[in-house]
């Protein structure tokens, strides 16, 4: 039995090994096992699992489920699909377009064309507040919210609502939602690759020339906004703004009451500057309540460190302020 047999039969003995215990087991170096290993997963053998250095190999199971059909799917339809739908699953694979729209209609027991289509009206329903440039307002919705003295906004912009009715999560809410959850540099990149062009285009338009990041409150390793704000290269000035607290950070998702939202961004948010801007543009990820944007361009104005604050948030609630409470 030559090695390749050998390390298929360990795992259809041992159900899952990684690289270390394939050595062990079988007592040959671990280049050859990642040479067979990489041969088999080209061949559709087994499947890897998890991320260096935390990877295990397992043989691959094949559903008797029959294959997509796309043969009753039109081109038009299946790049709407593409362009719209991505799901990560529950063991954290990647999915886009039919595939993916298949695999949620799957879990719920229903029929994928009739669902492709009520789908593709639900979106064009969300499409109609979305502007020339692919923008999206929130501003209107902020200043009908309960709570604010002072709207210190010029505009509020999102790129994308977080959710639809129905099919939950949108494309790009699904993006950052594990990006940011999951601390995950794949997904940060993709999410930067989507949102590139319409920032742009926003710096284009409204004249922007200085940008400021809303800084996070809980530490991760991998901060979002630090990723992006690296990844954009958005080629203007920046306004440092910093979070404190007290002994105990408290997120702004944790809070249920519009006041106390205003009163965390009021109180713990500092915005450091020595040179004032005609146009700001303040990047968020995602805005529920628009408290934090609003009053941190509050404090810029209030500075006189600029005349125009333009908030953007990566995604935004379609209608509420508390919706967004798991990003």
């Amino acid at each position: 039995m030559n090695f390749k047999n050998k390390i298929q039969s360990l795992l259809e003995d041992k159900k899952e090994l990684s690289v270390n215990e394939i050595v062990s087991e079988l007592n040959i170096s671990k280049q050859y096992v990642h040479r067979i290993l990489n041969q088999l997963i080209e061949n559709n053998e087994i499947e890897r699992v998890g991320l260096p250095p935390k990877t295990i190999y397992k043989i691959k199971v094949f559903s008797i489920k029959k294959a997509t059909s796309t043969e009753n799917i039109s081109t038009d339809k299946q790049q709407f699909l593409q362009d719209n739908f991505i799901l990560i699953t529950e063991i954290g694979q990647l999915l886009q377009g039919v595939q993916a729209f298949e695999n949620w209609c799957d879990k719920r027991k229903l029929p994928l064309e009739k669902t492709i289509d009520e789908f593709i009206l639900t979106k064009d329903k969300y499409n109609q507040y979305i502007d020339k440039n692919g923008l999206i307002s929130g501003l209107e919705k902020l200043k009908s919210t309960k709570g604010y003295d002072t709207i210190f906004m010029n505009e509020l912009l999102y790129l994308d609502f977080y959710a639809i009715e129905r099919f939950g999560k949108t494309r790009l809410g699904t993006i950052l939602h594990y990006a940011k959850q999951g601390q995950n540099k794949m997904l940060m990149k993709i999410l930067i690759d989507e949102i590139k062009e319409k920032i742009n285009t926003i710096v284009s338009v409204y004249k922007i020339d200085a940008i400021a990041y809303v800084p996070p409150t809980i530490r991760r390793e991998t901060q979002l906004m630090k990723v992006l704000a690296n990844g954009l290269k958005i080629n203007l000035p920046s306004i440092e703004i910093q979070k404190i607290s007290g002994i105990i950070p408290v997120p702004q998702k944790s809070l249920n009451k519009i006041e106390e939202r205003i009163n965390n961004a009021e109180n713990t948010f500092v915005v450091k500057s020595k040179v004032s801007y005609n146009n700001v543009l303040l990047i968020d990820d995602a805005v529920g309540s628009g408290s934090t944007l609003n009053q941190i361009a509050g404090k810029i104005k209030n500075k006189q460190l600029a005349k125009t604050v333009i908030g953007l948030a990566i995604v935004g609630s379609f209608k509420g302020f508390d919706v967004i409470t798991d990003i």
